[in-house]
């Protein structure tokens, strides 16, 4: 099967910025993961959309879509656990 590109358009990479150091690399890990299984154990689908799912990245969030038929992931929104539903 061929990867899929991860994609993190500029508001996403600009939210990474405001990351404590010590969870980038969860964050990270999790980002790179998504290319070859962009929905692993513990991924779930949010109600209300036919293509958005989340991942947990520690206290972080991961928000993404997956566009299957161009095999490409888009990452939404990434933030803290606390305020990324708001």
């Amino acid at each position: 099967m061929k990867p899929y590109k991860v994609i993190l358009p500029d508001k996403v990479q600009k939210s990474i910025r405001s990351v404590p150091d010590n969870h980038l690399f969860q964050i990270h890990k999790k980002l790179s993961s998504l290319s070859e299984n962009p929905r692993p154990f513990g991924s779930i689908k949010l109600a209300g959309s036919e293509n958005h799912y989340r991942i947990r990245a520690g206290v972080y969030r991961i928000i993404y879509s997956i566009e299957d038929d161009i095999l490409v992931v888009e990452v939404i929104k990434i933030d803290h656990r606390s305020s990324i539903y708001k």
